[in-house]
Formats: C-alpha cells, sequence, structure tokens
C-alpha cells in the first residue's frame, strides 16, 4: 500500500515539473522571439497619434463686429465593437443629442468598423449629459464649429465653411488659406482601461488668422431691410444693392435680397438662394452705361456740355429704330440735356456722328467693362462686350444695350467720377492680421476737367426735371443716374421683364458714399427712376446720419 502511495506521489510530482517546464519554455520564447512583436503590440494598444484642430480664424466687420467666428462643439463618436446593448444604446444617445434612434442603431451595431460618428459637432452641453451616462464604446473630442453669430447680414458675402472647416463659397472660400491655421499633434498613452496616462511628442497648434473686412454690419442690415421693402413693394424677383467709399474702394455693404440665414447655408443652396448677384450676374444696365458714351466723346473733346443737337422723337438704325422713353416732339437738347433727361436719341445721336464704333469701343475699355475688377471674391464675371459689330450695334451699346455689366463694375465706375477721375479697384477686405495691407490697382479713366462736367450734368439728373428726381435726400446734394432695360432672352428681348437700376453719389460737393440699386423684374413699375431711385435715398440718408456727414447744401 505505501509502495502505491509512493509512486503515485512520485507521479504527480512529475507533472508539476513538467507543467513548468512547458511554462518556463513559453515564458523564454515570449521573452526572447516574441519579445520585438509584442512590444510593438503593447505600444500600438497604448499609444494612439491625435491631430489637434486648429481653430479657424474669425471674420470681422470695419467696426470689429465678428461676422464668422468658431464656436465649442463636441465631435460624439464610438467604437461598435465595444457596444453589447446596440440597441439600447442608440435610443439613449439619439434621446439627448436629439437623433433618430432607428437612423443611428444600425451604425451602432455593425461591427466591421471601429470607429463610426454618433454626431459631428454635437453642443457641448448634449455631449456633457451623454458622457455622464458612461456608455461603454462612446467616446467624446472637443471640436470647433463655424458660426454666424449675425445671422442673415452679409450671408452671400460670408458664405459658408463646411463641417471640416473648410470655405466652401463666398469669402470663406476666397480667405480660406490665412484663416485656416496649422493643425497640432501629440501622442496619447492609455491604460488597459482606456484611461490617458501620459501626452508625448505635443506639436503645437497654430490658429488661424482673423480677417478685418470693409463692411459695416449696420449699413449692411439697412441696406439689405431696405431691399426687402423694395422687393415686396414692387412685387420683384430680387434686388441687389452696394454701397462704396469713393476714396478707398472700400465695399460698405453689397446687400441682396432675397436672403437667408448664413447658419443655414445648405438649405439656401438647395433652394439656390446662395448667388452673390452684385459680383456673379452679368445684366444689361440700360441708361446708366450712357456716362461711358458722353464721357467719351468730353474727353476726346467731340462735344461740351453746352453743345445742341437737332433730335427727333425717333431714329432708324439699320434694321432698328431708337425712340426715347417719353414721346415729345422733334427737340434742341443740349449734351447736359440728354444726360439729365435720358434721351436714347439723343446719345445714339453722340455715338454715331461723334464717337463712332472704335472710339466707343476704346472708351469701353477705358472704363473697365468686359473685364474683372478682381475684387477679393470668387467667381467673378468679367461682363460681356459685343462679339461682333453689326449695322445696328451703335444704336444698342451707347444707350446700355447689348453688352452686360456686372453691379460691382459700375458701382466702381461711378466711384471713380465720384473720385476725380481715379479708378480704385473695389475690396471687401480691409486687411488680414499680421499681414501686410494688398497694393489696390488705381489708373485714372477721365481727367478732372471732364470729371467735374460730368459731376454737374449727374447732378441735373436728380433734379425736378431729370429723371431720378425720387433720388433727393433732404440736405443733400446728389448726382446719378437711372436706368431701366429690357431683359435679353435667347430669341430676343422678353416682353415685360426689365431690370430697374440707380447709381448715384453724395453729398455730390464732395463724395462720400457711391450707393447703386438694382431691382429685378419689378411688375407695378419698370423705370429705375421711379422703383430703384427711392432705394437708393434711404440707404444713401441713413448710412449719411449714421457716418455723420454734414449736410452740404440748405434745407427748404
Amino acid at each position: 500500500m505505501t509502495r502505491v502511495v509512493n509512486s503515485r506521489i512520485r507521479l504527480l510530482l512529475l507533472v508539476i515539473l513538467l507543467a513548468f517546464g512547458v511554462l518556463l519554455a513559453r515564458e523564454t520564447w515570449l521573452a526572447t522571439v516574441r519579445a520585438a512583436s509584442l512590444s510593438k503590440l503593447a505600444q500600438a494598444q497604448t499609444k494612439s497619434q491625435v491631430v489637434l484642430a486648429a481653430g479657424r480664424g474669425t471674420i470681422f466687420d470695419a467696426m470689429g463686429t465678428p461676422l464668422a467666428l468658431d464656436e465649442q462643439a463636441t465631435t460624439v463618436f464610438a467604437d461598435p465593437r465595444q457596444i453589447a446593448k446596440p440597441k439600447t444604446d442608440a435610443r439613449i444617445a439619439a434621446r439627448i443629442l436629439g437623433l433618430k434612434a432607428a437612423q443611428l442603431y444600425p451604425v451602432l451595431a455593425d461591427h466591421s468598423h471601429g470607429f463610426v460618428y454618433v454626431e459631428r459637432k454635437a453642443p457641448p452641453d448634449k455631449a456633457t449629459l451623454l458622457a455622464k451616462r458612461n456608455l461603454t464604446g462612446f467616446y467624446f473630442t472637443p471640436e470647433e464649429k463655424r458660426v454666424y453669430p449675425q445671422g442673415p447680414v452679409a450671408a452671400p458675402v460670408l458664405g459658408y465653411a463646411g463641417v471640416d472647416n473648410t470655405g466652401l463659397a463666398g469669402l470663406e472660400l476666397e480667405l480660406n488659406a490665412p484663416l485656416t491655421g496649422t493643425p497640432g499633434e501629440e501622442t496619447v498613452v492609455r491604460d488597459p482601461l482606456g484611461h490617458v496616462i501620459d501626452v508625448q511628442a505635443e506639436k503645437p497648434v497654430r490658429d488661424g488668422h482673423n480677417v478685418f473686412l470693409s463692411l459695416d454690419h449696420t449699413i449692411q442690415a439697412n441696406a439689405e431691410q431696405v431691399l426687402r421693402a423694395t422687393v415686396a413693394k414692387w412685387k420683384a424677383k430680387d434686388a441687389t444693392a452696394i454701397v462704396l467709399d469713393p476714396r478707398t474702394g472700400g465695399v460698405l455693404a453689397m446687400a441682396m435680397e432675397p436672403g437667408y440665414d448664413a447658419n443655414a447655408f445648405p438649405r439656401a443652396f438647395a433652394k439656390g438662394l446662395q448667388a452673390n448677384h452684385a459680383v456673379a450676374d452679368v445684366y444689361e444696365p440700360g441708361s446708366v452705361f450712357k456716362v461711358v458714351t458722353i464721357a467719351g466723346a468730353l474727353s476726346d473733346r467731340l462735344v461740351t456740355p453746352q453743345t445742341k443737337f437737332r433730335l427727333p422723337y425717333s431714329i432708324r438704325v439699320a434694321d432698328r429704330v431708337i425712340h426715347d422713353a417719353e414721346p415729345r416732339g422733334t427737340e434742341t437738347m443740349t449734351v447736359a440735356q440728354i444726360l439729365q433727361r435720358s434721351s436714347n436719341v439723343g446719345a445714339v445721336t453722340i455715338a454715331r456722328k461723334k464717337l463712332g464704333q472704335t472710339r466707343l469701343l476704346k472708351w469701353m475699355h477705358q472704363f473697365g467693362f468686359g473685364r474683372p475688377t478682381g475684387i477679393d471674391f470668387p467667381g467673378e464675371s468679367a461682363g460681356l462686350l459685343p462679339a461682333y459689330w453689326s449695322g445696328s450695334t451703335i444704336g444698342n451699346v451707347p444707350i446700355g444695350q447689348g453688352v452686360s455689366v456686372t453691379a460691382i463694375q459700375l458701382a466702381s465706375v461711378y466711384a471713380a467720377i465720384a473720385n476725380g477721375g481715379l479708378w480704385i479697384q473695389p475690396h471687401l477686405v480691409d486687411h488680414v492680421q499680421g499681414e501686410q495691407r494688398l497694393a489696390l490697382r488705381r489708373r485714372r479713366i477721365v481727367s478732372r476737367r471732364v470729371d467735374r462736367e460730368l459731376l454737374t450734368m449727374l447732378k441735373g439728373v436728380v433734379s425736378d426735371v431729370g429723371t431720378a428726381a425720387a433720388a433727393e435726400i433732404p440736405g443733400y446734394s446728389v448726382a446719378g443716374k437711372t436706368g431701366t432695360a429690357q431683359k435679353p432672352g435667347p430669341h430676343g428681348y422678353i416682353p415685360g421683364k426689365y431690370v430697374a437700376t440707380f447709381v448715384g453719389m453724395v453729398p455730390a460737393s464732395n463724395p462720400r458714399l457711391v450707393v447703386l440699386v438694382t431691382v429685378d423684374e419689378p411688375k407695378l413699375d419698370i423705370f429705375g427712376g421711379v422703383v430703384a431711385a427711392p432705394a437708393f435715398a434711404q440707404i444713401a440718408a441713413f448710412d449719411l446720419q449714421y457716418l455723420e456727414v454734414p449736410p452740404d447744401r440748405p434745407l427748404g
């Protein structure tokens, strides 16, 4: 019996020795052969590279009011492979974050992915509530979300930055490079439970530069309000207004209606409301273009403001009959009266008898039509000059037909007239923080002599006998020009569809502002002096008071 017990004890010891031998051999193999690969695996499980997003620069208006800035948000993501109850967790997360559980559940239940977004850039307070539930597999990281605190103010100008804070439209796109910073990077070491125990190799974040615009949000908001009322009153398709400082070329307002909230850009894009009509759209200007014809004839000393022409009510030019807007008998008019009363027959007569095709084309190019102004905004149109010159072209172009322009081109030309004949490149950006201001292009388009003559004649437009008495502002002298142009279509001009324009400068004695208003497809009336001129007066009167520009003529 004792011999049997001893045999069993020896057998048990042998088994134990063999087991220890196997474990020792396994340990030796792991410590030598697999040491390097297991070390890498352990590091991969506990160390991770984290990219630190850079803050996007803020866009300020001229007064330092933020128009576009980054706001703190929290991105919620998950590892579905760690989630044991995807249906329950989806219901909890959806309720707290305001999502749909039916859409979130299949995302959390798909174990083929180790990373999925639950909600990108969620409100921090909601993300905090969800974090308190301690759901396994849910993670939270801070991010910046682009917001537009002024809502609809200047929305088509500002544009939009997408979910990754990359500029997709407007100034956000144009200024994407300076606004975008340089991301940082760090290595995060976690324990087996996922807790952070160390941060290594940190590369600092460099935020983007702030940008300061020439826009004034108060002037901008007022212009938008006036346009809303104008569109509603005349049941128009849309309307555009530009307020320029002629001394600097700075755009103080660039308004469009109907507008939209910049924070809802994707919905506005789907409805086609995001376009910047002032820069991207072209249209036939009508009589506001007559200033080119008159300025060219004055500059080439072919006429003076007092030169007289005997003008019938209508004339034939090739296959077209040109007539004035209002029926009248044959009259003698001076060049000043032709511009003041916006005589189509008079402008065409000056072009045919004095300028001719070559000179007229030269002055169109001199004024900058047919090429972009170079304004700092994406997608600027160059406008359209006649592709070829037919017999009737000399009857169209002098009165602003058969040629297409942008609103910013027209505004910059009238700003040059307000500025003594010196054209200055229009711009929306005053400066980028930490960078030098860009040099603006300047060129003289007419002499000071001709400019003074043009200003005097344009003052006459805004008078009882001119076409824009509705543009008068009590206490201030106004110079400007009306335009009423029928809209062209694929088969000639479209009956009943017009663009009404007024562009003017105040105070005319020493212009501080140039304001352009254009109304597309007004229904109840079509004339620039009736539809657009009152909107000009409302915008300009507000701006003059806001900027504390003193009156230049007595009241009464």
